[in-house]
């Protein structure tokens, strides 16, 4: 009798009556069944979504890593680029005029006005306004002149050596003298100073 014969012939509602080669057989699959089975309860199941969430994590850590390491490969350029801001800054700092010099600067722009020949309506210094690390000085300006007149006079105060600019601009007719229209310029011209730890 041959082996497929006698596994035909089992009874599989007696197997305490199978020789015993199938019985040590059919213990040792259960014994793997059961064992795969625990592997898979025990191991798997729990560690997939350990697993998962650990290629998440090297997904973004390699995200990290390759950034920094972009950022340290291009450290000079940027220990450059600050060294240029700085510098940058600190130029801009100068252009800021200090408390003794806002005087001097409020007759240049007055001067101004008055070398292009332009006739002063209104010049207002109003309220200091403190801002982060600066104080800006807004004056109220209205002038009478010809449109070159104007134009030139932006252009110098633009000129300037310290910074003012000009906000709310509006330029409007008023009358005719000989061939020329005459136009009144409004607008509030804003200066700054640096505010240093003395400045109050």
């Amino acid at each position: 009798m041959n082996v497929i014969e006698e596994l035909r012939s089992l009874d599989m509602s007696e197997p305490g009556r199978w020789p015993l080669p199938f019985r040590i057989a059919a213990v040792v699959l259960v014994l793997i069944a059961v064992s795969a089975l625990g592997i898979w309860q025990l191991v798997v199941r729990v560690e997939i979504p350990e697993l998962e969430r650990a290629q998440r994590d090297e997904t973004t850590l390699r995200a990290q890593f390759e950034e920094a390491q972009q950022m340290a490969a291009n450290f000079d350029d940027y220990l450059e680029q600050l060294a240029t801001i700085e510098r940058d800054f600190g130029t801009m700092l100068r252009k800021l005029p200090g408390e003794t010099e806002v005087d001097n600067l409020l007759e240049d722009m007055q001067q101004t006005a008055l070398g292009k020949g332009l006739d002063e309506k209104l010049f207002d210094p109003n309220q200091e306004i403190s801002r982060d690390f600066y104080a800006e000085l807004p004056i109220r300006i209205r002038y009478e002149g010809s449109y070159h007149e104007i134009a030139e006079f932006i252009s110098d105060i633009a000129a300037l050596p310290r910074i003012v600019t000009l906000h709310d601009i509006s330029i409007t007719p008023q009358s005719i003298a000989g061939n020329e229209e005459r136009l009144q310029l409004n607008a509030t011209a804003k200066t700054y100073r640096y505010l240093d730890e003395e400045s109050p």
